[in-house]
């Protein structure tokens, strides 16, 4: 297993509907992408979709991805394409359960937002992640 320092919350900056199906191919059609930019993805109905092994290295945030479990919520702009936190009851359910079965296997790992990298300019996820998750790391 290669070790992991960093797990990092994103948006997929995509209006809540958007299936990841689409997502996927957009990745590999337009990006040209061999595999996914995140390991887990959570549908606006809270259900976890596990896109690559963790064992693998995804594409969430440039230079620092062998080092990271990439985790996304299916949103995270408004109707105008502006950053905006449109996290479902659910998917925030989602993404605590799945932080602390992570944060079990990895405890020394910290969490933060793809925003949190030096030399990032997104607002994903669209909100502070290291401000709400702290009290799980």
């Amino acid at each position: 297993m290669r070790p992991i320092n960093y797990i990092v919350i994103h948006c997929t900056a995509t209006q809540p509907d958007v299936t990841i199906e689409s997502i996927k191919r957009y990745w590999k059609e337009n990006l040209k992408w061999k595999n996914p930019g995140y390991h887990y993805m959570i549908k606006a109905d809270g259900e976890i979709v596990n896109t690559l092994p963790i064992d693998q290295v995804s594409n969430g945030v440039a230079g620092w991805n062998s080092q990271i479990i990439n985790i996304s919520y299916i949103g995270g702009i408004d109707k105008s394409n502006h950053p905006k936190d449109t996290r479902t009851r659910e998917q925030k359910k989602s993404i605590v359960k799945l932080l602390r079965e992570l944060k079990s296997k990895f405890p020394k790992a910290r969490i933060q937002g793809h925003r949190d990298f030096p030399n990032v300019y997104k607002a994903c996820p669209s909100f502070d992640a290291k401000k709400e998750y702290a009290g799980l790391s």
